[in-house]
Parts: C-alpha cells; sequence; structure tokens
C-alpha cells in the first residue's frame, strides 16, 4: 500500500489508482500500521519477555492472552474485509464529516469501525493482563524499582490503553450509530465535528507513546548489556516512563491547532507539548551515560 501511494505521488495526476482507491489504500496503510502492526507487535515482546523478566510461571490470565490475541486478528479480518466493499475513504483519523460523507456512505466504513472495536477491546484485555501480570506476580523480593525497565515501560503502556481505548470505542459507537441511525454527534444539523477530534485525539496522541515506550524499554535493556555496565540512573529512567505516561494524557489538542481553539487551550497545550520532552530528554541523556565509558 505505501508503495502504491508513492509511486501515485511521483507525478502529478492519476497514474497507478483512481482517486477513490488511492483514498482508500491510504486510510487502510494508516490504520494498518498503528493497530495491527506496532501495538500488536510490542503487545507481542511484552508477552513474551515480562513473565521471563519478573519471574512468573506466565502471564496473570492465559485465556484472556488468547482471547485478547484472536480479537485482533478478527478485528483484522473485519477490518480488511471492508476492501472488497468500499473501504473508508476519511484516512486513518476518520475525521467527520468525511467519514459520513458520500465518499465513505459504502458499508466498507462500518466494517472498518467494528473492526477497529474489536482490535481496541482486545488491547484492553491485554492492558489488564499486564498490569495485573507485573503488579501481582513478580518474585518474591523484586519490588517495583528492581524490576526491569522494560517491564516499567510495559507497565507505563497498559495504564495508557487502559485509561484511552475506552474513548476512541465511545466516539466509534458514535460514528457507527451517526452513519445508520439518523443521530447528529459529529455530522448534521447541531452536530459538533471538533468533538470526534477531541474524542479521537484523546486515544491517538497517547498511542503515540504507547507505541514509543516499550520500543524505549528494549533501548534501555539493550544499551546496558552492551556497555558491559549497569544502566545509568535506573530511577530517572522509570520514573520519566511514568511521567511520559501522565503527561501524555495533557497534550491531545496540539493536533487542532487550526481547528478554532481558544488561545487559553492551545497555550496550555502548547506548553504540555514543550514539557513532554523534558522526561524523553532524561532517558537520552542517562543513555549517554550509560554509554560513557562503557
Amino acid at each position: 500500500m505505501a508503495l502504491v501511494i508513492r509511486l501515485e505521488l511521483a507525478q502529478p495526476g492519476a497514474q497507478v489508482v483512481d482517486a477513490s482507491t488511492y483514498n482508500q489504500m491510504f486510510s487502510m496503510h494508516g490504520t494498518t500500521m498503528i493497530f495491527l502492526f506496532i501495538v500488536p507487535m510490542f503487545a507481542g515482546f511484552g508477552n513474551y519477555l515480562v513473565p521471563l523478566h519478573i519471574g512468573a510461571r506466565d502471564m496473570a490470565f492465559p485465556r484472556i492472552n488468547a482471547l485478547s490475541f484472536w480479537m485482533a486478528m478478527a478485528g483484522g479480518l473485519v477490518m480488511y474485509s471492508s476492501l472488497a466493499v468500499g473501504a473508508p475513504e476519511a484516512g486513518w483519523t476518520g475525521y467527520s464529516p468525511l467519514a459520513n460523507s458520500v465518499f465513505s456512505k459504502t458499508p466498507g466504513t462500518d466494517l472498518w469501525i467494528l473492526g477497529l472495536l474489536l482490535i481496541g477491546t482486545s488491547s484492553t484485555l491485554g492492558a489488564v493482563n499486564f498490569i495485573v501480570t507485573i503488579m501481582n506476580m513478580r518474585t518474591p523480593g523484586m519490588t517495583m524499582t528492581r524490576i526491569p525497565l522494560f517491564d516499567w515501560s510495559i507497565l507505563t503502556m497498559s495504564m495508557m490503553i487502559l485509561a484511552s481505548t475506552p474513548v476512541l470505542a465511545g466516539a466509534l459507537i458514535m460514528l457507527l450509530i451517526d452513519r445508520n441511525f439518523g443521530t447528529s454527534f459529529f455530522s448534521g444539523p447541531g452536530a459538533d465535528p471538533a468533538m470526534w477530534q477531541h474524542m479521537f485525539w484523546f486515544y491517538s496522541h497517547p498511542a503515540v507513546y504507547i507505541m514509543v515506550l516499550p520500543a524505549m524499554g528494549i533501548v534501555s535493556e539493550v544499551l546496558p548489556v552492551f556497555s558491559r555496565k549497569p544502566i545509568f540512573g535506573y530511577k530517572a529512567i522509570a520514573y520519566s516512563t511514568a511521567a511520559i505516561g501522565l503527561l501524555g494524557f495533557l497534550v491531545w489538542a496540539h493536533h487542532m491547532f487550526t481547528t478554532g481553539l481558544s488561545p487559553v487551550l492551545i497555550t496550555f497545550f502548547m506548553a504540555a507539548t514543550m514539557t513532554i520532552a523534558v522526561p524523553t530528554g532524561v532517558k537520552i541523556f542517562n543513555w549517554l551515560a550509560t554509554l560513557w565509558g562503557g
């Protein structure tokens, strides 16, 4: 899909696919990258490594784990079945009223919504499993300040998923009934299209950190091994992970600076966006100090 998109953009005008197919591929490519690749990939790393790291025999709820896996699989199949009947043409962000317009009137957009709901439920179940596993199943004597930094990142990721995914699920259900039952939450008389953006980005900006925190956790495990010395500033890295988790919920409207928000709100979200760079900087400097002389 990415290759077709880039080939299409290589020259002006349509030369590889028509406009409708391009929009569908653009929408499905973004959704696939986020919901079917990066988030499940780190859930896979967590599933394999967390029990090994904390001395547990398995995850706390193996059957919920299996249910979570199969729901993600089912969600992906439902979402991709939309290609057969006209996938959404509203981008991976699904902005309304575009997601409710003549371009997206095909049943494919409804299948996309249902697939995302299944995947979101799968994520939420997985998050509960990780939190319970890390909080309750550590080997005796392993306090929270002794668990590997990767496990800190998975714990923070899971708490973010638990707090943000239900908001996206609510927005998707509202969009579904807007499209099929004549309500007007996001488009139509008295609707508020910006409300979709608020609800969508309240999940999708934390999703940025849901995706990057496990990667940072992996870096925090790999660097000390190859530097042949302990990680520098373990607690600073652990607490900065938690700080990113907290601040990640205070920055979503920086995706919405062109929507006519009040200057007070814009100033707050601008300041919060600059603030969240600080805990990331803490990690970078601790990694550099780990490498130094290693």
